[in-house]
């Protein structure tokens, strides 16, 4: 995606044409070295979003102002895909000669860690390319296994320079973020031609949710020197069983727009070892009653898992069993907000009994769960804890699901008149 060179045309003068002018030579640099990149710059994109359909059908006439890359702002922002260019010196000795100052940003590659090896092998992160007043942050994402985009946080080593531009307002890179693979589009915009993400506005939306938490390898192998892993046939068979099931659940839920979470024992299993607990016999799920849709039940049918049971009601203590293969099942928790804290609830099916499990609020992250992206309560430990209790590290193979965990409470019992309706087993 190479730069048109022409003027730009209007009365941007002074601080308002440096800025168009950096990111003209930019274009230019990496051009020359052949390297795709793409827009993200949130605030360029957002007022790109607002005439998206006159941006795609414009011809590459001459754009009669500079309405984009001179808009007020102390960086332009841009992503590379890793794979797709070699890390060369002399693209940084062509950026010195064309007057750039840069800064590479490097840290540790999440990919190689497993439980084997803590590799500590490091990577380029993030580029930052200053001149005159603007910079340049260039994010490098690299695709993991869950067939997905990730970049990595920006930490300044000791030695750097924490001046050479005002890091705090840089909009990626205070955490790791989680991207899907973006569609791109060729467009031209202030006179300059540069790719951007097909649809703006889901990328801008996608970036207010993308962040992102790194499985904890290092407590899980400590956690595995006190309590070595089941290896037995069983824990295999039934471990590859469960990653099957949360797969295909993951992708039913995704077709129909729904978002999940890891929840109850699957959630300490990815906290606490990285890995499905081979002895919890299901996989757990936790969803928002607000984003409940009628259809969940009929898709998961349709996906080949049958519904087991059926507990509660949409407005009150809602819950879904589907059978999956063999004797492992899903089971879908809704989850229903008050004012200061979240709970999902649970019923006996012999006696009507109802009961209410209550966790502190809570928000959503993604990480990488046996090959797949998906959600996590950001704040894992406070949920967990909610969930297990302060001893959550040792392994329980007893648990009575009415008893056993911290945050259960009694809530009532069901009304005989509606147990066709709120105990429902097939």
């Amino acid at each position: 995606n190479g730069a048109a060179f022409s003027k730009v045309r209007g009365s941007q003068s002074g601080q308002d044409s440096t800025r168009w002018h950096v990111v003209r030579k930019f274009l230019g640099l990496i051009s020359s070295h052949n390297i795709p990149v793409y827009l993200i710059d949130p605030l360029i994109l957002g007022l790109v979003d607002k005439d998206i359909e006159q941006i795609r059908s414009s011809p590459d006439g001459p754009s009669p102002e500079c309405r984009y890359f001179c808009a007020p702002r102390d960086f332009t922002t841009f992503a590379l895909l890793d794979k797709t260019w070699k890390h060369e010196v002399g693209l940084f000795r062509t950026a010195e000669k064309m007057g750039f100052q840069w800064l590479k940003i490097i840290n540790k590659d999440p990919r190689l860690d497993g439980m084997n090896d803590l590799s500590g092998m490091e990577i380029p992160l993030h580029y930052i390319f200053k001149l005159a007043s603007h910079a340049i942050h260039l994010v490098v994402f690299y695709e993991r296994s869950g067939n997905f985009l990730w970049h990595g946080p920006l930490r300044l080593k000791q030695h750097m320079d924490r001046k050479f531009v005002p890091f705090r307002k840089l909009h990626f890179g205070r955490y790791p973020g989680a991207y899907e693979k973006p569609e791109l589009l060729l467009v031209s915009i202030d006179d300059l031609k540069v790719q951007i993400p097909k649809n703006p506005s889901s990328f801008l939306q996608e970036m207010s949710h993308s962040r992102f938490l790194e499985c904890r390898y290092r407590e899980a192998r400590a956690f595995f020197q006190l309590y070595p892993d089941d290896a037995s046939l069983d824990a295999v068979e039934f471990r590859k069983k469960a990653k099957s099931l949360l797969h295909l659940a993951a992708l039913t839920l995704n077709n129909l727009g729904v978002k999940f979470w890891l929840s109850s024992g699957t959630c300490l299993g990815w906290y606490r070892q990285c890995n499905v607990i081979p002895h919890s016999k299901d996989v757990d799920l936790g969803i928002f009653i607000r984003d409940y849709k009628a259809d969940i039940i009929p898709a998961f049918q349709k996906a080949g898992l049958p519904l087991k049971h059926k507990f509660g009601k949409v407005e009150d203590s809602l819950e879904l069993s589907f059978q999956g293969e063999d004797d492992v099942k899903l089971d879908i928790f809704f989850f229903y907000e008050e004012d200061d804290h979240i709970w999902n609830g649970g019923t006996q099916a012999k006696s009507g009994k109802k009961f209410k499990y209550l966790f502190p609020k809570f928000s959503l992250c993604w990480t990488e769960f046996v090959e797949l992206k998906v959600h996590v309560p950001c704040e894992t430990l406070q949920y967990v804890e909610a969930n297990y209790g302060p001893e959550w590290k040792v392994p329980v193979k007893t648990w009575d699901w009415k008893s056993s965990p911290s945050n259960v409470q009694d809530n009532g019992v069901w009304p005989v008149d509606e147990w066709d309706d709120v105990i429902q087993i097939y």
